[in-house]
This record gives structure tokens, sequence and C-alpha cells, in this order.
């Protein structure tokens, strides 16, 4: 990947996508965009809309693609689609693949670092955890809530020149980006806040995160459920001290009454990622004899209720 001007391919141009897409475009990166359903009005107004806290930037001159194939091979693919569109993977990343393309996976939860390197080879993977809270609004248009920061690192490797180029192409971009020494430490250490913020908001009726804050039982169960994971991640060797659980309730309330990419997915009858957020964690807690019987609860509940 060039460290300067890399070829970058977006597939899944929804919330992240788009944002990622169109900052990686302001630090001067060649950027196409894979898009279905808002690719006529993004083709049409030749940009990307991102609503910030303290302003609206439109992105212009927006490559928009139908095709992977119209794309052709890139320097870094970076996969924003959902976990549950894992069956249409291979057909969408493969013609975007030349000899040294890394592919940079921005979903959530584990085993998916696991299953691209799988299917694309483990050499090509790098993972990135996003700590920000993010919403498409419309066509090619994002609002977002909390700027946060990413963090990237290398599937099953110490990171590379290519991690550190990444970083430093979204720090050039304004973002706060950083490289993590361990990939799946890194996805443990997400959970804390995905577990309990985008469970319990589906589960407690499409409640927004301020208000599981702000309640005294949600935000002790919210606070009970990020020690399930903190217990289970520590039984894999990764620590997460206290002050990183506290930190979740202090950065949260700021966004206001935001809701997290699988409320947003169950609230529009689309399939929600109920088993890499909740299930596989469970799992891995058990084959570590750690018991978690809070997340077994939520993760019973969300499948009834995804099911349904």
């Amino acid at each position: 990947m060039d460290p300067v001007l890399p070829r970058v391919g977006i597939v899944g141009s929804g919330a992240l996508g788009a944002y990622y897409g169109a900052r990686m475009m302001q630090a001067g990166a060649d950027v196409r965009f894979l898009m279905r359903g808002d690719l006529d009005a993004v083709r049409a107004r030749g940009t990307i809309i991102i609503h910030e806290p303290t302003r609206t930037v439109e992105v212009g001159r927006v490559a928009a693609f139908a095709t992977p194939s119209e794309i052709g091979p890139v320097d870094l693919v970076v996969v924003a689609l959902k976990t549950t569109l894992g069956g249409a993977m291979r057909g969408l990343v493969e013609p975007l693949l030349g000899a040294r393309t890394a592919v940079l996976t921005l979903q959530n939860g584990l085993g998916v670092d696991e299953f691209l390197a799988g299917m694309l080879g483990a050499e090509r993977i790098m993972g990135g955890l996003v700590f920000m809270a993010v919403t498409r609004t419309g066509p090619g248009e994002v609002k977002c809530f909390h700027p946060g920061s990413v963090s990237g690192g290398e599937y099953g490797r110490p990171p590379a020149d290519r991690t550190r180029a990444l970083a430093a192409l979204l720090s050039a971009s304004g973002m706060r980006a950083q490289v993590v020494e361990n990939l799946l430490e890194a996805r443990w250490r997400k959970l804390v806040w995905n577990i309990p913020f985008n469970g319990l908001t589906i589960a407690e009726g499409g409640v927004t995160t301020d208000r599981i804050c702000a309640d005294p039982r949600l935000a002790a169960e919210a606070r009970a459920l990020m020690h399930e994971v903190q217990a289970a991640a520590g039984a894999f060797g990764f620590t997460i001290d206290q002050g990183f659980i506290d930190r979740q309730f202090e950065v949260t309330p700021p966004m206001g009454p935001y809701q997290p990419s699988s409320l947003v997915d169950f609230l529009a009858g689309r399939e929600v990622e109920v088993e890499p957020i909740w299930g596989e964690p469970l799992r891995r807690a058990r084959s570590a004899g750690i018991e978690t019987p809070r997340l077994a609860h939520l993760y019973s509940r969300l499948l009834g209720l995804c099911r349904r």
C-alpha cells in the first residue's frame, strides 16, 4: 500500500464506509466507493455529506461504482459491510485484489478476522476498531455524533509498515488514529461498549444510549455486562482496567440520543449481527471456563427478538 496516495476501495458505503472513505479523500487518497442503493443520488450530487458536531462538510468529486469489477484492483480494500452479509463477501472483494492488496475490516465482534483470513488469505488482513458514533441519514449522507478514534492492527501479527501508513493516512485526514500491538485484545476492549449498549438498546425496547446512562437500573446492568467482558478478556491474557470501564460512562452521554448500529438495523427490520457481538464472545468465555450469566441472558433475549 502506497503510504502517501493509496488507491482505496470501499466495500459497504453506509455510515462507516462513507465517512472513512470521505475522510481518506480529504487526506489525498484515490478512493473508489462500491454503492448500490445510494449510487444514483451520489453520482448526481457528486459529493458525500458529513454532518459533524460543529459543521457540515461536503466532500466532492466522489468516484462511485455499481460493481467491484468496475473499480478493479486497489492497494487497500476497506470492508465496512455488516457481518450478516458474509456470504456475499468473496464476490465483492476478490475483483479488488491485486498481488499486494491489503484488506481492512471495520466489522464488529469476534471471528471476523478469522473469517476473512480463511477466505482471502491471512497475510492480507488488517482490522480496524472504530470508537465513534456515526449514522447514515440519507444517500451518501452521514451524521457524526462523536468523532472518537480508530485503532488499526494486523491479524495475528505485530504492526507492519502498512499498519503505520494507514494510521498516518487517517491522521492526515484529521482523525485520531493509532496502531495497536494486538488486534484481538483491541477487539475485546471494544466489546466493553458494544455488548451492553448495542444489546440493551434493542432488548429494552429501542431506547437510546443516553437513556441507558441516565437510568440507574440500566446503567448498572451495562456496567455488570462490562465486568463480564473484562473477566472473559482476562482469561485470554488481556487486561482491561477499571478506568477503561469508567470512561465508557464519560464518553457516551455526550453523544446524546444515539442509536447504535445494531438498533438501527433492528428497527429497520434488517438482520442484526448477534453472533459476532454476543454469541461468539459468550462461547469463547465458556471455553475458557468463565461464566457470564448476564451476557448469556442478553444473548438469549436478542436471539428471540431478532428472529421475530
